[in-house]
């Protein structure tokens, strides 16, 4: 495979796993240490990934993006819900910023270890489960704590442990908290927002554009688009599947899949 496939191939695969409650993290630690000759790309690439996504999650819900954003600028003239969120969203990136700061350093080190991927996949597939099976929930956001609302942050930055996905995770968070399962979807990806972009952020504030020039433009364009067509479609996907509660299915393919990376380890 040429370099600009594989690149386009990494972008294909960052915009399913990245929203799909499968992990990303997890399956980029396997890759590493399954594929034959496989390198994991640079930090620019990461980052124009990353900024794919993100570009996915303001367009599916730019009608949100855009209520929060006339919120932040003009509060009072907002409606009292959209402020609210608004708190809620800040409120719920505290608790993730804080375990990404001072635990950074800890969680890198988990990305060498291909046992501990595999075994949060068997977490992932329990939380969809769990997920599916958990009661009809009615709460709006007008019963939308903010207590919850760190308790899905607390969960989101915990998904920085490769294995554990992050919409998986949070949007499980919410469904447990009360929240009706779509609201809970919703306010998972609008959560996401300031967590991917301090992520690409802190990604350019560590390594700036070192090697830009020299990247292979096709293969990093390629995989810009490839990353946001299927992140956007797949944030679609998940919100169907949540409301028809087949999530099971991605429960399944955590399971498979981390055992048998645990089988094929030990």
């Amino acid at each position: 495979m040429t370099p600009t496939l594989t690149l386009a191939a990494l972008g294909l695969l960052q915009g399913l796993t990245e929203f799909l409650p499968v992990s990303s993290s997890g399956h980029l630690v396997i890759l590493q240490a399954w594929l034959p000759g496989f390198q994991e790309p640079g930090v620019l690439f990461h980052s124009t990934v990353h900024l794919a996504t993100l570009g996915a999650v303001l367009v599916y819900f730019r009608r949100d993006v855009t209520a929060l954003g006339q919120a932040t600028v003009r509060p009072s003239r907002a409606d009292p819900a959209t402020v609210r969120l608004l708190w809620l969203v800040i409120i719920g990136t505290v608790p993730t910023a804080l375990i990404g700061f001072f635990l950074k350093e800890l969680l890198e080190d988990l990305f060498t270890s291909v046992p501990t991927a595999a075994s949060m996949l068997l977490v992932t597939g329990a939380l969809l489960l769990a997920t599916d099976r958990a009661g009809e929930r009615t709460g709006g956001i007008e019963r939308m704590s903010l207590t919850r609302a760190v308790i899905i942050g607390v969960v989101q930055g915990a998904a920085i442990i490769p294995g554990i996905s992050r919409s998986g995770a949070t949007v499980a968070a919410g469904v447990f908290c009360g929240l009706e399962r779509g609201l809970a979807l919703r306010y998972s990806f609008l959560l996401s927002i300031p967590a991917i972009l301090g992520a690409f952020v802190l990604q350019l504030a560590t390594h700036g554009l070192d090697g830009a020039l020299a990247v292979n433009k096709l293969g990093y364009g390629s995989a810009f688009v490839a990353a946001f067509a299927l992140g956007y479609v797949s944030i679609g996907v998940l919100l169907k599947v949540l409301l028809s509660r087949r999530l099971t299915w991605f429960a399944c393919y955590c399971w498979g899949l981390g055992l048998a990376v645990l089988a094929a380890t030990y």
